[in-house]
């Protein structure tokens, strides 16, 4: 009865979480800002520090193209046959739908696009849960510069736990069990799909994607103090565990709230609060401006081909 009763409820459970992460974040963000807002309204850019702005903004944005061409690669990896081009521009138009309630619509609208042009349903599922996995994996390392003692080796343990996880040995298996139960016998019509080596190209591509998120974020910072040398890797730490845990923690479509609270947190103590806070909310306008303006140039890019082929 109680397994019956949890069932029902588990639906409202998980909405009702996501809001109680999302309230909890941003709550703990205004109280910052609030207890920081003189100081805060009083931050001017540096000298230079527009041009510190333009060059965060045109490495983030190559971050997200670069991302939509590693996703072609894990598309391949996973015995599929696309154009790059083609995976760059459905990862770009789809990638602001991350920002509506759920966190799963972009996921939703690459799967959509794969199966539009014959790809096979679970490879193209595959793909977006692989996209994840190798992300998380590429930005643990970097965590642990973070991270103090014994809690960097749990990022250490993480990495291992996913390098593992990921190898065809065994990511097969899980696959195939899951085609089989969706196909229900119908094998012969539907070969099952394998993924044939190692994903090492798709994942030294996701450690460049974190990399360069990374770097637009040292740069919004610089726009605003300059760099000291010695603590730019604590920097970079705790942007990698603030991005990480926006992309992992449900409730917070597109880590809004949990990336900004995480990243606060772990920087205000090293350094001033309200340089932490207006790097952060400079890092994530030039991050949303990027996202939506690649998704624009995605969609007029599409409309030009459509019109193309119509003439």
């Amino acid at each position: 009865m109680l397994k019956s009763l949890f069932a029902r409820l588990k639906p409202y459970l998980k909405t009702y979480l996501r809001w109680v992460v999302l309230g909890a974040t941003l709550f703990f963000l205004a109280q910052t800002l609030k207890s920081n807002w003189q100081e805060v309204a009083e931050i001017r850019l540096r000298d230079r520090g527009g041009s510190f702005l333009v060059l965060a903004f045109g490495v983030t944005m190559l971050a997200h193209t670069w991302s939509g061409w590693v996703w072609g690669w894990i598309l391949r990896e996973c015995d599929q046959s696309v154009s790059m081009l083609w995976a760059t521009r459905v990862f770009l138009k789809t990638n602001v739908a991350k920002y509506l309630p759920g966190n799963i619509w972009h996921f939703y609208g690459r799967i959509r696009e794969a199966t539009q042009i014959g790809l096979s349903v679970m490879a193209a599922t595959a793909s977006v849960v692989l996209e994840a996995l190798l992300m998380a994996a590429s930005a643990l390392p970097m965590v642990a510069l973070a991270l103090p003692g014994h809690r960097a080796d749990l990022s250490v343990v993480a990495l291992a736990a996913v390098l593992v996880g990921i190898h065809p040995r065994w990511l097969n298996p899980v696959l195939e069990r899951l085609e089989r139960v969706k196909l229900k016998g119908k094998l012969s019509d539907n070969p099952l799909f394998r993924m044939r080596r190692y994903p090492l190209r798709p994942l030294l591509g996701e450690v460049a994607f974190v990399g360069l998120r990374g770097l637009g974020f040292l740069l919004a910072w610089a726009a605003i103090t300059p760099w000291e040398i010695d603590r730019l890797s604590l920097v970079f730490g705790g942007f990698s565990l603030a991005w990480l845990l926006g992309l992992v923690i449900p409730g917070a479509p597109g880590g809004i709230g949990v990336f900004e609270a995480t990243a606060v947190a772990v920087l205000d103590g090293e350094f001033p609060a309200v340089t932490v806070l207006a790097a952060v909310a400079l890092y994530r306008l030039i991050s949303v401006a990027a996202e939506a303006l690649g998704a624009g140039l995605a969609v007029a890019l599409e409309g030009l081909r459509d019109r193309r082929r119509s003439d």
